[in-house]
């Protein structure tokens, strides 16, 4: 056709590695920043996660209840925080609250070095995940004014890859303390983890203003040069207040039912984290290891495919197609992780492993829909408002997990995975409803 240059590739050009395409993507100033940010913190995260919970039992002495309370005390907190970070970042700098929680909250963790009983572990756990629940509400609300809408996702995919790498690597550090065994080195541990989760929060110090929230409204009396009083505009100041009230995300039953329906899909990090172990070690014959290599196996797939299955779901058309398939997967690895139970030993390996892929690639097709459908649907004006209601169903869904999969799949065998399936199934077709819709109400740009 006239006025069209057609060119192709040599045949022997290749793709560009993971590292590379991430390193391109680093050219974007605000994405730098918060990269540089993710991997100092959450390798000091990655090492509490290694050694959290032996620290409560073997040091602290705490029994597996109190230590279950702390950490479901420290998730009931968060639920809280998640809006309420959100709801300040549309109120002030989201850099410099984003900066400050992830500041205290570092230095709270470094004080697990020196707990010594219950009630000191349960307010340390509960101020800790409370300001990191803040800072993760106001980094989304960084994101979603800091990139333009078809960049956004993307960026949430590069920090979700290297959240992974940083954490494994977190991980490693804390097999020193659980190696040792002795109280002198988990608290030396915690203590460098801590200071590591301070530091990870300075690279946000370098980020534009532009990613702050616009000045808000007010209904203070505008005057005149000549000390008169500005009826017109005063009345405007006072509808625009109003109108800001109005964009409340608490008042959008759309965007409330999608933070809904994502949280009980979110559901399915209780699947990987509490499920799958359980079900390994008491109803399979499974060797116990496989637990610690299934781990390594998300982590890798999330690693080398959240940033490729990212793509495009800025688009809520895409975002709510790629749910539906993210719920057909997560149904149908129910179903495979039930079929392990009485198999021999190395069979259940395998199927074992199966359900993990295809769980993998449900848990990376959900998180990139999510992404874009809590971006395209909120609206710009509240970004930190309901990027703090979304964070907040999501730490809903997590506080509800475990009660979840224990009364289906954990109690009732084969039966309660495939209710779970179904429920999964279920939301994410409500999801992809909500997505089909919104998709109608625009015109498709020609």
């Amino acid at each position: 056709m006239p006025g069209w240059r057609v060119t192709s590739a040599p045949d022997t050009a290749q793709k560009p590695s993971l590292r590379s395409r991430i390193v391109a993507s680093l050219d974007e100033p605000v994405l730098r920043a918060l990269v540089l940010s993710t991997v100092v913190s959450r390798v000091g995260r990655g090492v509490f996660f290694a050694v959290t919970v032996l620290f409560f039992t073997q040091i602290l002495g705490l029994g597996a209840g109190e230590a279950a309370i702390v950490l479901a005390v420290s998730s009931g907190c968060g639920v809280i925080a998640s809006f309420l970070g959100g709801w300040l970042a549309d109120r002030w700098s989201a850099r410099r609250l984003t900066f400050g929680f992830e500041a205290l909250g570092g230095l709270l963790l470094a004080g697990y070095a020196f707990a010594g009983d219950f009630v000191t572990a349960l307010v340390l756990a509960s101020l800790s995940g409370f300001f990191d629940s803040m800072s993760h509400s106001a980094r989304s609300a960084i994101i979603a004014r800091g990139f333009a809408p078809d960049r956004r996702v993307h960026a949430r995919a590069v920090l979700r890859t290297v959240t992974n790498l940083s954490i494994a690597l977190g991980a490693g550090i804390g097999a020193i303390a659980l190696a040792l065994g002795t109280p002198e080195a988990y608290r030396a541990v915690i203590a460098l983890a801590g200071l590591f989760c301070a530091a990870g929060s300075l690279p946000l110090l370098r980020l534009s203003p532009a990613v702050d929230a616009p000045p808000r409204p007010t209904t203070d009396t505008v005057r005149t040069v000549t000390g008169s009083i500005n009826t017109a505009a005063t009345a405007a100041a006072a509808e625009e207040r109003k109108d800001w009230r109005r964009r409340s995300p608490w008042r959008d039953p759309r965007y409330l039912l999608l933070s809904a329906l994502s949280a009980v899909f979110g559901m399915q990090f209780g699947v990987a984290e509490l499920g799958v172990p359980l079900w390994i070690t008491r109803d399979t014959n499974a060797p116990t290891v496989l637990v610690a290599v299934l781990v390594v196996v998300n982590t890798t797939l999330v690693v080398l495919f959240q940033v490729r299955a990212s793509r495009g779901t800025h688009d809520v058309r895409v975002a709510g197609r790629v749910t539906m398939i993210a719920g057909w997967l997560m149904a149908a690895s129910c179903v495979i992780y039930a079929l392990a139970a009485g198999l021999p030993a190395w069979t259940a390996v395998v199927v074992l492993l199966v359900a993990t892929i295809t769980h993998t690639f449900a848990e990376i097709l959900s998180q990139a829909g999510a992404w874009g459908l809590s971006f395209e649907l909120a609206d710009p004006v509240r970004a930190g408002a309901y990027q703090g209601v979304f964070g907040m169903g999501f730490s809903l869904g997590a506080l509800g997990a475990p009660i979840v999969v224990n009364a289906t799949a954990i109690t009732f065998g084969f039966a309660g995975w495939v209710a779970l399936g179904l429920i999964f199934l279920a939301a994410a077709a409500g999801i992809w409803l909500i997505a089909r819709r919104a998709a109608a109400s625009v015109p498709v740009a020609a």
